[in-house]
């Protein structure tokens, strides 16, 4: 039962968009969990600036919803923090509405706190924080040139190529180059992302 299940302890803060989202992890993580109140948060410069100071000490976890909101608000977060200070987890594209609301959202897709509690610990487990084993891991993220080699970036169909990677791990179509630069080292090896390229690209 989830109820039961042990909460996994994590160090960094965890920050999500809003109380439902918080709602959700609380159950899940022995984590601080800060919401950002959605968009309230561009005006909002004392909170901005406390979650500056945790980023600082401890480092944050950024946990948005995979619309395009939830990447805006992912963006302004990043440009206004050291990227040492900052691990990403995205939530996969799973189209649904969560069951408090009555219609979908603009793009009909469910945000963090409709996830699986399943879902919600392989999102984790792809950004190098794994549940299982309560440890938080940094990878070197791939450089440009590489993901220029490969196609990702760059070229003619890189952003076709990037959206059906996205869709092949289970991860937001929407991902920027950069941001697959980071989780693709933790996820898979470089032999095994040549494979898969190649694979997709046959199809």
């Amino acid at each position: 039962m989830e109820n039961s299940q042990k909460r996994i302890k994590i160090k960094e803060t965890i920050i999500v968009e809003g109380k439902y989202d918080k709602i959700r992890l609380a159950p899940l993580f022995d984590a601080n969990i800060i919401e950002l109140g959605g968009f309230r948060i561009y005006n909002n410069k004392d909170r901005l600036a406390l979650i500056r100071k945790i980023a600082e000490k401890n480092g944050i976890i950024i946990l948005t919803d995979s619309d395009s909101a939830g990447f805006r608000l992912r963006h302004y977060l990043s440009s206004a923090i050291p990227k040492a200070n900052i691990k990403n987890v995205f939530i996969p594209d799973i189209h649904g509405k969560e069951k408090r609301k009555a219609k979908p959202g603009k793009e009909n897709l469910l945000g963090v706190e409709g996830m699986t509690t399943e879902v919600l610990l392989s999102a984790f487990k792809k950004a190098g924080i794994d549940p299982e084993s309560e440890k938080s891991e940094r990878t070197e993220p791939l450089t440009k040139a590489f993901l220029y080699e490969v196609g990702l970036s760059g070229g003619e169909n890189s952003s076709e190529l990037r959206k059906r990677l996205c869709e092949y791990y289970s991860l937001p179509k929407m991902m920027t180059a950069n941001s697959l630069a980071e989780i693709l080292p933790i996820i898979t090896t470089k032999e095994e992302l040549f494979s898969t390229l190649e694979k997709i690209k046959e199809t």
